[in-house]
């Protein structure tokens, strides 16, 4: 059964800033109709207060759609809402000048200028933040806090007020909205980056996934470039000197035979390289690969001398699935790996915090034939598998193999070598 933060862990970092910015905007516009819009009826009546919440209410409203399509436009996924933000600034400017006519000319009373001077305030400090979303320049950003500023200036001389108040009421407003201008683009400023590093691990891991296969490739043409050349152009003499009837054409032919076997039984090296994983080999390269694509990787213990080369291969299986899993499935920031040796069986635990709470799977995922596969393995040789939650946000899978009486060590493992000892 899945928890009730279950959709929150099963996002990606990106994916959770993303979610975090939406909703401190979201929260702005539902704050000013709750702050200053149901508020206002009680100071300006039934009639008057009503008018100005509904008001405040459409304001708030287009503000939130705002958002949504401004994050999505800086995202790439909708068209940039030019619309939406000139339908925003005409809301803001008008409903601000019915506050400042309100406050001038309405009903007398300090509860009325009260409750309009909160509707003028908020509607002028949270409007041209939020249209500040759906701009990429920082000048323009911040050139819209002023220019409303300009305009309060303007409509409040116009209406009557002393220029001292007039200017006191344009600072402030430049003030709160510069600040929440300010705001929103350091907040498109920070999703852009997160996405950006996502994408640079994603790189790193696909880079370092292609550098494997150009290794591969470069160990097969070195072993079969050379033997393929030599075959092809003794098979050419042995067709020219058959051609001839010459006797030698056999020797030839049996000389492409024997180096036809001799290049087969090289390949078959190669590849058995890559198939049966060694233990210390496995362990550097998954700490190199994981710490490349941005997960802080520990690895702690080494394997006991002595200890037969099945059970390592089996061991360094363990290890490759892992790290694959690690990086395929879940969030993961950090794994650790320990390798230690416990009432005469080797022990090897891969522990991240990919988990993705309530699904019982996490960055190693309890399904699937890739953990079937590694059971089949082990216990052809004695060995036990378990994968499974362990804690809160913790996934954990544990290999156990009984090692033979004379491999068990006397006493505890040391730390393992470093990476630069066993990688090339």
């Amino acid at each position: 059964m899945r928890g009730p933060g279950g959709w929150w862990r099963r996002k990606s970092t990106p994916q959770k800033v993303e979610t975090y910015t939406r909703w401190s905007f979201y929260f702005f516009a539902v704050m000013e109709f709750f702050s200053v819009g149901f508020t206002s009826v009680a100071p300006l009546g039934a009639r008057l207060g009503g008018a100005v919440m509904l008001v405040v209410a459409v304001h708030a409203t287009i503000a939130f759609v705002t958002v949504s399509r401004a994050v999505d436009w800086t995202r790439g996924r909708r068209p940039q809402p030019i619309g939406l933000m000139w339908t925003l600034a005409a809301v803001t400017a008008a409903v601000s000048v019915a506050a400042l006519a309100i406050a001038e000319r309405g009903p007398a009373g300090e509860s009325v200028d009260t409750a309009a001077g909160g509707v003028f305030g908020v509607i002028l400090v949270f409007g041209p933040g939020i249209i500040a979303l759906g701009v990429r320049d920082r000048r323009r950003a911040f050139g819209i806090a002023a220019g409303f500023a300009a305009g309060t200036w303007v409509v409040t001389i116009a209406l009557g007020a002393p220029a001292l108040t007039a200017l006191f009421t344009a600072l402030i407003v430049l003030i709160g909205g510069t600040f929440i201008a300010f705001v929103a683009v350091f907040s498109v400023w920070l999703l852009n980056a997160v996405y950006e590093l996502d994408e640079a691990r994603e790189t790193r891991a696909r880079l370092a996934v292609a550098e494997e296969r150009l290794r591969f490739g470069r160990d097969l043409h070195d072993v079969m470039g050379r033997n393929l050349a030599v075959i092809a152009l003794k098979s050419e003499l042995a067709v020219q000197l058959a051609q001839r009837g010459r006797p030698e054409a056999a020797a030839q032919m049996v000389e492409v035979q024997r180096l036809a076997h001799e290049s087969q039984r090289e390949v078959r090296e190669v590849v058995r390289g890559y198939r049966e994983a060694d233990l210390a080999s496995e362990l550097a390269g998954a700490q190199g690969v994981l710490t490349a694509a941005g997960i802080d990787c520990t690895v702690s213990g080494r394997a006991p001398a002595g200890l037969p080369a099945g059970v390592q291969s089996a061991l360094g299986w363990v290890v490759r699935e892992a790290a694959t899993n690690v990086l395929r499935h879940g969030d993961a920031r950090w794994c650790a790996v320990r390798l230690g040796v416990l009432e005469g069986r080797v022990v090897l635990s891969v522990e991240n915090d990919g988990v993705e709470a309530g699904d019982g799977e996490g960055a190693s995922g309890s399904s699937g034939s890739g953990l079937a596969g590694l059971r089949e393995r082990l216990a052809q040789i004695d060995g036990t598998l378990e994968a499974g939650p362990a804690g809160k946000g913790l996934f954990r899978l544990t290999a156990e193999i009984p090692l033979p009486s004379e491999s068990a060590p006397s006493e505890p493992i040391a730390a393992v070598p470093a990476v630069s000892e066993v990688m090339p």
